[in-house]
């Protein structure tokens, strides 16, 4: 399995696809917080997108999409000056995913959709992506366009199944848009997804993602990337925001939580495979990167997920 798919895979994406924003005039609508990731993908027209804590505004046209991955309040507008409203202040006129109309629409049209993440440790992953990644409208995004205007027809004449079909185009878009990012040769931002864009450095992620039990060192990874231990030293921490010994440490605790609610493998069993001598020095990495130790992690995602369980049954039998 390649790198961007191992990290996919342990993200366990669920996608709930939003609808689609059909407005014209002078508009602008501010969106609150959220968890997992966010995206939109713009099919008529273009919008200013404005992240807080991020320097200047994203122009994003048709057949382009941003994607967002930290959670942080956005706005959408057609100008970033005009007075944005809520859009809580719209959700009552969704219905089973049809597209929104504001001032009559027909001028700007876009399909949202959001992804909610399965397991607590997809925040490690999360904050090694870039608050926001805008795919611009390139050769080769032939394919993006194509998942657009299929989204785009879904929300708008829904049939039998269409959920899950519009569900499927998100995850495509998702996909298609990280590849894109990875084949462009701009380095805008920190994190893997930029790191993966550069060889050397996915020659070297690819071979902790590999073998991540393995007696890597500072020397050996260098080595897969063929460059100099200080020079690749440099340059992963530029690309990543990690040192390339923490990024490993981090992939590894990532692959023990899944591994803790999972499987059945005891502490000292996954600790071992993930290149740990003893369960004790496992015990203290995880600790370290999770802020609790692995067999109360597997405890409380148990409990969690126990939870979750009584509380659908509860659910179904009170409806009844």
């Amino acid at each position: 399995m390649d790198t961007l798919s191992d990290v996919l895979s342990l993200l366990k994406l669920s996608s709930y696809v939003s609808g689609g924003f059909d407005v014209s005039g002078d508009w602008a609508v501010q969106f609150g917080p959220f968890e997992g990731i966010k995206f939109h993908a713009i099919s008529r027209g273009q919008c200013w997108v404005c992240v807080d804590g991020e320097p200047a505004p994203l122009k994003v046209s048709a057949g382009e999409c941003f994607l967002l991955a930290r959670g942080k309040p956005f706005r959408m507008a057609s100008d970033p000056s005009v007075e944005p409203i809520d859009f809580r202040s719209l959700v009552s006129q969704v219905k089973d995913g049809r597209i929104v109309t504001y001032n009559g629409g027909g001028e700007f049209l876009s399909m949202g959709g959001y992804f909610t993440l399965a397991d607590g440790q997809a925040d490690l992953l999360l904050n090694m992506l870039p608050p926001v990644i805008h795919v611009r409208d390139e050769a080769g995004s032939s394919t993006l366009r194509w998942c657009i205007e299929r989204m785009g027809d879904e929300l708008r004449d829904p049939q039998p199944g269409g959920r899950i079909v519009a569900q499927q185009l998100a995850t495509m878009v998702l996909v298609q848009a990280l590849r894109l990012q990875l084949s462009g040769e701009r380095s805008e931002g920190v994190g893997w997804l930029f790191a993966l864009a550069d060889k050397r450095m996915r020659a070297a992620i690819s071979a902790m993602h590999e073998t991540p039990g393995a007696k890597w060192t500072l020397q050996t990874l260098a080595e897969q990337a063929a460059m100099s231990r200080t020079t690749f030293a440099l340059r992963f921490k530029e690309l990543v925001g990690l040192s390339p010994m923490d990024y490993l440490t981090r992939w590894r605790m990532t692959l023990a939580a899944n591994r803790l609610t999972q499987s059945r493998d005891s502490v000292a069993e996954i600790g071992l495979e993930l290149g740990y001598e003893s369960e004790k020095s496992f015990s203290t990495a995880f600790k370290r990167v999770m802020n609790c130790s692995p067999r109360r992690y597997g405890r409380r995602q148990t409990q969690d997920a126990q939870s979750a369980h009584d509380a659908a049954k509860d659910s179904a039998t009170s409806a009844r």
